[in-house]
């Protein structure tokens, strides 16, 4: 299987049409028919319906389609940081994370590093630990931010000093806004909006001194902005993390839990990572920032 006929592949699944494909491709209709033709020949699977307006993925198009671009990004990752130059210290830093507070000390780095290395840039891709951790996997991340639980025994990391609290945003005329903190039993009877990751964190479950099948959960969400909208529709109290929604002048107000439920956050990366020069200046960078008792693990 060739880059360039992965390509040509993506270009006809971006266009859902072989005769625009080809037009963008510089190719002619016939050859880039017969690139397409072989590839299902050669994977022995059909990975496209054409029909007379339309080209449409089959299920396994649909599987090569996002590990070509996985790939591709991969190559031209590659290809960028073999032809830096010795002397200037350039390059694209990848880093993956939740939507927490913790990523300002990321921005405050990754200031400061482009203040003495310009040509550093940096991309911050944004999913839940499982989105983060897939991609590290796959070598489509330098670096991940994790919060609460993370296997240890499988990357590097340096714990950061930061913690995130938990709490609920819900509509100010709600009864429990005039409350300063919420208790689990507030929340019993309540219609809750809880973090696709909820599930995967059993601290919060403990906290609320139910099982999952004892709660009414509405609704889950993966991104918090859409989590506010579900709320601010009068939907339910999102559980979420403190300094994520600005409720200054909204309808929305955010209370932390009682007892205090945090949780703590780890910058991470792969045991065989392969260091840049640029992501090594921005480990050290970061490390230097942070408190003289804040130790790499190894």
């Amino acid at each position: 299987m060739e880059l360039r006929v992965l390509q040509y592949f993506l270009a006809v699944a971006r266009e859902q049409n072989i005769s625009a494909a080809a037009q963008s491709l510089h190719l002619t209709q016939p050859t880039l028919s017969r690139q397409l033709r072989e590839l299902e020949e050669e994977l022995g699977k059909q990975l496209m319906i054409r029909g007379n307006r339309k080209i449409t993925l089959t299920e396994e198009g649909m599987l090569l389609r996002k590990r070509a671009e996985e790939i591709l990004d991969l190559v031209g990752r590659t290809e960028k940081e073999i032809a830096q130059s010795d002397e200037t210290v350039s390059g694209d830093l990848y880093i993956g994370t939740g939507e927490t507070d913790g990523v300002r000390q990321i921005a405050k780095t990754a200031h400061q590093l482009q203040e003495s290395h310009p040509g550093i840039r940096f991309h911050i891709v944004s999913g839940d630990a499982v989105d983060v951790c897939e991609r590290l996997d796959k070598g489509l991340l330098d670096f991940g931010v994790l919060l609460g639980d993370m296997d240890k025994t499988k990357y590097n990391f340096l714990e950061l000093p930061m913690k995130d609290t938990w709490g609920v945003l819900m509509q100010r005329s709600s009864p429990l806004a005039e409350k300063a903190a919420v208790l689990p039993q507030d929340l019993w009877d309540k219609p809750l909006i809880l973090s696709r990751q909820v599930d995967n964190k059993s601290g919060l479950y403990r906290w609320l001194r139910k099982e999952p099948t004892e709660l009414y959960t509405v609704a889950t969400y993966n991104l918090i902005y859409n989590a506010s909208l579900m709320v601010d529709e009068g939907m339910g109290y999102a559980f979420t993390l403190d300094k994520l929604v600005n409720t200054t002048g909204s309808d929305l107000c955010f209370r932390p839990l009682k007892p205090k439920l945090e949780m703590g956050m780890y910058l991470v990366w792969k045991k065989s990572q392969i260091f840049t020069r640029a992501m090594e200046l921005f480990l050290g960078l970061i490390q230097k920032n942070l408190s003289p008792s804040q130790e790499e693990e190894v």
